[in-house]
């Protein structure tokens, strides 16, 4: 049985955020279930965070959805849970450092003098590679991976619109941009990606019974996505390593080349 953490004496408690992952409650770190387990208090982000990551919350946990609250409520939330409990979680989708707000809501607990700490946690970028079965890097491919977003309401900085950034011809993992797909194919077109240039699209990756993986191609994704009403919670990918599964020919990774010698082995003939 789960046992709430005891408070120091005179002590405020420590703020945890935690990565929940992409949304199969089994993909959350063993340190971060370890946290819940013991947290006096959890605040979800219930719009992105499946409630099933809490079930391993003690019974007297004092457990908020924050998907109807400002900023300025969480922290207030936070900075009043921490004054009663020594365990605190803000369990946030994905891995905290990515597309959130943990600056943000870490900036007013420094000044307060609250301990924070973070726990990471699989992004959906990954959890959709993996559903898809496909590598964002490959031998003499692309060895490079950028995580970027479409310009909507977020503005982009300068030199990083995606036009700019397709041009590098690596793997592009695109977050919350699925109502934005017009602009996404305007900047891969303007960086001279193909029309036949293959695209993922991953609805739900790792949600038990609700995932949804879409292939195609630069010509024909955006109307895939249409017709399979995909408006939300969705991953796009675009790189020269997808399908390689089916490719007749790979380059050898050279760690396992035969050829190749390294400090653990020595090369043959």
């Amino acid at each position: 049985m789960s046992v709430v953490a005891k408070m120091p004496a005179g002590q405020p408690g420590t703020v945890w955020f935690v990565g929940a992952g992409p949304g199969d409650p089994e993909l959350i770190t063993v340190k971060g279930r370890s946290l819940i387990e013991v947290a006096g208090a959890i605040l979800f982000a219930g719009s992105l965070v499946s409630e099933a990551a809490t079930r391993w919350a003690p019974p007297a946990c004092v457990i908020t959805d924050s998907k109807d609250m400002t900023l300025e409520q969480m922290s207030e939330w936070l900075v009043e849970q921490s004054s009663r409990h020594a365990v605190v979680v803000r369990l946030q989708t994905g891995d905290p450092a990515l597309y959130g707000t943990l600056i943000e809501m870490v900036r007013p607990l420094d000044a307060l003098g609250i301990p924070v700490g973070v726990v990471p946690g699989v992004s959906s970028a990954m959890a959709s590679a993996a559903a898809a079965v496909e590598s964002f890097t490959l031998p003499e491919i692309t060895q490079t991976t950028i995580f970027t977003r479409i310009e909507g309401r977020t503005p982009m900085p300068p030199g990083e619109d995606l036009a700019a950034l397709a041009a590098h011809r690596c793997t592009l993992c695109i977050f919350l941009s699925i109502t934005l797909m017009h602009k996404l194919e305007a900047g891969l077109r303007a960086a001279g990606w193909a029309e036949d240039a293959p695209i993922l699209v991953v609805h739900k990756a790792s949600w038990p019974g609700e995932e949804i993986i879409l292939r195609g191609t630069l010509a024909t994704i955006k109307q895939q996505c249409r017709e399979a009403r995909i408006v939300s919670q969705a991953m796009v990918i675009a790189s020269p390593t997808l399908g390689a599964r089916e490719w007749p020919e790979l380059a050898r990774s050279k760690l396992y080349d035969p050829r190749f010698t390294h400090r653990f082995r020595k090369a043959s003939a």
